[in-house]
């Protein structure tokens, strides 16, 4: 598994470890409106996944909104944001922060995502920041693991692999 630290302090990631190549797992998580969604309804389409630990807090904040910007601009892609957070906190921020071109997902439920994707933080049930690319045949395509959940994303090498992805 990847090593990973919160705040400087070693986590363990529960779940298995997707790496590029792997065939993209089905997981469910619930949409604002509490209703059951899985990575099936996204079938056909190239996804780029966010995932944060809570949506409401700084660097959470700008990577949503960051995505949320980009959207427009990488044509055929679906933008997925996830984390643990309850739908209506993330439907509330969202709307508060004007986020219309993507789409907030939540797993605090059952963790599906969390535990079929590696990113479940054992000692915290946070989700770890991550970012994952898969294609529209469900291939994943790229594949990050930020070291420090407090540090952002690469976020230009993510666009670039939704880009690219077909």
């Amino acid at each position: 598994m990847a090593n990973v630290t919160f705040h400087q302090e070693p986590v363990t990631l529960v779940g298995t470890e997707i790496k590029v190549g792997d065939q993209a797992q089905n997981f469910k998580v619930l949409t604002n409106d509490l209703k059951e969604a899985n990575f099936d309804d996204y079938k056909g389409k190239v996804k780029l996944i966010s995932v944060v630990p809570s949506i409401d807090t700084g660097v959470c904040a700008e990577q949503t909104k960051r995505f949320n910007e980009e959207a427009d601009k990488i044509e055929n892609v679906q933008v997925l944001t996830i984390s643990m957070d309850l739908p209506f906190a993330q439907k509330r921020w969202s709307s508060a922060n004007d986020i219309t071109k993507l789409e907030t997902l939540s797993d605090h439920r059952d963790a599906d995502f969390g535990e079929k994707y590696g990113v479940l933080i054992k000692e915290l049930r946070l989700l770890s920041r991550s970012i994952f690319v898969v294609d529209s045949n469900d291939k994943v395509t790229y594949v990050e693991y930020v070291k420090e959940v407090t540090n952002h994303p690469d976020y230009d090498e993510a666009l670039k692999a939704a880009q690219a992805a077909k």
